[in-house]
C-alpha cells in the first residue's frame, strides 16, 4: 500500500475528503517523526510502539576497493509490534 492508497483507505472509514484524510496522515507522520527526533517513544495501543536506537560508530570496508572506512554513530527508528497487531496478523 502507498501514501495514496493509505489515504483513501482513511478517507473511505472516516467519511472524509481525500484532501482531508492526507492531511490527517501527513500530520501524523509529522508528529511521530517529531516526537522520535525528540527521543520519546511513540505508543499506539493495539498497533505497537515506535522508538530510537542508537547504532555505535563501527569499522567497515569499501566493497569496490577493500579498503577500511568508519561509519559514523547513527540513530535508528525502530517499531515493536504490539499483541494486538500481532493477533490480527496470525488469525
Amino acid at each position: 500500500m502507498n501514501r495514496a492508497e493509505l489515504v483513501a483507505a482513511v478517507a473511505d472509514q472516516t467519511g472524509q475528503t481525500k484532501a482531508d484524510a492526507g492531511k490527517a496522515v501527513d500530520a501524523a507522520f509529522t508528529v511521530i517523526a517529531q516526537a522520535l527526533a525528540a527521543g520519546d517513544e511513540v505508543k499506539v495501543p493495539n498497533f505497537g510502539s515506535f522508538s530510537v536506537a542508537d547504532r555505535a560508530a563501527r569499522e567497515g570496508r569499501n566493497p569496490q576497493s577493500g579498503e577500511k572506512i568508519t561509519i559514523a554513530a547513527s540513530k535508528q527508528a525502530k517499531f515493536s509490534a504490539a499483541k494486538g497487531l500481532k493477533d490480527t496478523l496470525n488469525g
